[in-house]
Formats: C-alpha cells, sequence, structure tokens
C-alpha cells in the first residue's frame, strides 16, 4: 500500500483526485513508466498500460509484478491503430506518455527509429487523444536534451531554444515542437496538454544498456571493472521518484484546465555533478570491488554539461527536490542488493515510494 494521504496533502498531492480515476499510461513497461504505474496504482488509480514488451531481463516491469494491478496491452505506439483502439477502450481522463527510445548510443546506431519512436510516435499518440472524448490533460515527458546545448553553466528555462546535435536529443526538440503544435492546433478548447523535461533520472530497476548506474551495478555485481567514456561530463542527476513526483503534481493541475506549457523538474544545483564524482559516491555505498577506468576509445559526441531550472516548477507547483544525491544512491545499492538475495521487489518498490513520502 502506497497512500499516505496526510503527507501526500503536504506534497501537493491530493489521493482522492487520483482514487478511482482512469489513466493511460505509454510505456508502463520500461523503467520509468513501471515506477510510475506502481504510485499510481497505490494512489487507487485505474491504470491502463500500452507499451512494448520490456526490452531487458530482467526488467522492473517483471519482477516487480507492475501487470498485476493494471490493464495491461502490449503495443506500438507508431501503430496509430493499436494505440487508437486502446485509447477508445481506457476511455482515461490523463494521459502519460513515456514510451520512447531513450537512449543517446542507439540513437547513433538507429536514427531512423528513433525518429519514428520519439517524433512520430509522440504524433500519432496526441492525433489519438482527439478522438477520445474522455480525455482531460496529456502529459507528454520528453528530456533535458531537448534543449539546444551551448554547453554554458547557465541553465535552460522552458522558454530557451530547442535544438540537438545527435539524433536522440533532435527527436526530443522534435517532439517537444510536435506537442506544442498539437496542443496550439488541435487540443487547446479541450484537452490540457503539457511537457515535462527531467535530467538524469536513476533508480533501482533500470537494467538499460549504455547507462552509467546501471553499467555500474552490472559490472560490480560480476567483480569487473567499469569502463566508462566521459568522466567529466556534468549531468543533473535526480531519483526517479522526483521528477515522477512533478508529472503527478503537474496532471492534478493540468486537469482542472490549467499549467498546460513545458515544465523542467530537475535536481537541487548541487547535485549537477561530473561523472567521475557520482560514481565515486555510488562505489563508497556498494563497497569492496567497486572500480572504474576511461576506456580511453573514441566515442560519439555527448553534451558535457546539462543544466536545468527548475524555479518554475518549484514556484508554481510547489515542487522541490526531497532526496539528494548520495541519500538517492544509498537507495539504489540497496534496491538492488534487495533484489540479489530474492525480495519481493513490488513491495521493495511500495516502501521506497512510501519512504519517499514520508514527513
Amino acid at each position: 500500500m502506497v497512500e499516505r494521504p496526510g503527507t501526500m496533502a503536504m506534497l501537493g498531492l491530493d489521493p482522492s483526485f487520483w482514487r478511482g480515476r482512469s489513466v493511460f499510461v505509454t510505456g508502463h513497461t520500461g523503467f520509468k513508466g513501471s515506477w510510475l504505474s506502481l504510485w499510481l496504482q497505490g494512489m487507487g488509480a485505474r491504470v491502463h498500460g500500452y507499451a512494448l514488451a520490456p526490452d531487458t531481463s530482467p526488467a522492473l516491469f517483471d519482477i516487480a509484478r507492475v501487470g498485476e494491478g493494471m490493464n495491461h496491452r502490449i503495443g506500438d505506439i507508431r501503430d496509430l491503430a493499436g494505440l487508437h483502439a486502446a485509447l477508445q477502450a481506457a476511455q482515461p481522463e490523463i494521459v502519460f506518455h513515456l514510451a520512447a527510445q531513450s537512449l543517446v548510443r542507439e540513437g547513433y546506431r538507429d536514427p531512423l527509429g528513433t525518429l519514428a519512436a520519439n517524433v512520430m510516435g509522440t504524433a500519432n499518440v496526441l492525433n489519438a487523444v482527439r478522438d477520445v472524448s474522455s480525455v482531460r490533460a496529456v502529459l507528454v515527458v520528453t528530456s533535458d536534451k531537448c534543449y539546444l546545448n551551448r554547453e554554458r553553466r547557465q541553465a535552460y528555462r522552458e522558454d530557451d531554444a530547442m535544438g540537438g546535435r545527435d539524433p536522440y536529443s533532435a527527436s526530443k526538440a522534435c517532439a517537444e515542437i510536435v506537442t506544442s503544435a498539437w496542443r496550439d492546433s488541435f487540443l487547446h478548447d479541450r484537452v490540457g496538454v503539457a511537457s515535462m523535461r527531467a535530467g538524469n533520472v536513476i533508480g533501482g530497476g533500470d537494467w538499460s544498456a549504455d547507462r552509467l548506474v546501471p553499467d555500474a551495478l552490472r559490472a560490480w555485481e560480476k567483480g569487473e571493472i567499469l569502463q566508462i567514456r566521459y568522466p567529466a561530463a556534468v549531468r543533473p542527476w535526480q531519483h526517479v521518484l522526483e521528477p515522477l513526483h512533478g508529472y503527478l503534481l503537474l496532471a492534478q493541475r493540468v486537469a482542472t484546465g490549467e499549467a498546460a506549457e513545458a515544465w523542467n523538474f530537475g535536481p537541487a544545483d548541487e547535485d549537477m555533478l561530473p561523472v567521475e564524482t557520482l560514481l565515486n559516491r555510488l562505489a563508497a555505498h556498494w563497497g569492496a570491488g567497486a572500480a572504474w577506468r576511461c576506456d580511453g576509445k573514441e566515442n560519439p559526441h555527448e553534451a558535457g554539461l546539462l543544466h536545468l531550472d527548475s524555479g518554475k516548477a518549484r514556484e508554481r507547483l510547489g515542487w522541490q527536490p526531497r532526496w539528494r544525491l548520495d541519500h538517492a544512491l544509498g537507495r539504489i545499492v540497496a534496491w538492488h542488493r534487495a533484489y540479489l538475495s530474492g525480495a519481493d521487489m513490488r513491495r521493495q518498490c511500495e516502501m521506497d515510494i512510501e519512504d519517499y513520502l514520508a514527513p
């Protein structure tokens, strides 16, 4: 059980808003989608999911038995007819669009597939919503990499220019432009449409390839030395529950006719840290055998500095980060060790959410 009404009220969450409400989540089999689906289930929402089958083994969706508490449908957001049918069957009031190709290096390997999923997939979701009269709010999750990154120290705000030097970043910038166009052209008079840009999200249950924390835990679990690409790259690190809290707060506002615009949900400035600093802190939590080194290879371009300004979310939504990075890293290692010990991982996730909500 996740619901803690008193504490959630202090954090701006209204359990009565979610209880019994029909919510549609694309990408519910992924890392962030699984955590979001569990949180929604814990608040009593009627959750409907539409996504490809999990693409990792193990997968959080499977080991936490996320599908037990929701209507789970396998489908591809590039299939407009299938997506439309799923939305019509669910008759949701709120749509969270998380389904995407989410990896920078995969964008280099498959640029056209990345654009098809992230740009046309987003357009399909928004277009399908036009024919579903029950929908009141659509929340589109993109990325901090949607900004035209000039490698500056000044944090990016929601009205800064979109852009992308690599295919993944370009696809997320395009998804933002598509979202804005559908909101202004087709949905503004009936459906609130907001987009959400989070930082580098980390947490228990992420087994994706080419992500720093999952790569580190995989290597150290096997007694191997982690090979990394860019130790000096600075990123806005945050536990997965931080932006999800923001998404839920925003959905409550958008569903009542407010805040249908773009929003940043980034960590505290103090948690804007180089890769090497994060790895050293993660290694301290892991203990013996945690080591890393630079791979010394020539790797595709990735941004050296990303920094989000989340002042708007703090001022207008009352959202702010609750878990500092070192605490988040400790929670991730504890989660992973619980998994290795054979614990009930659905209950482990629920306990993490409960602890996040604790005063």
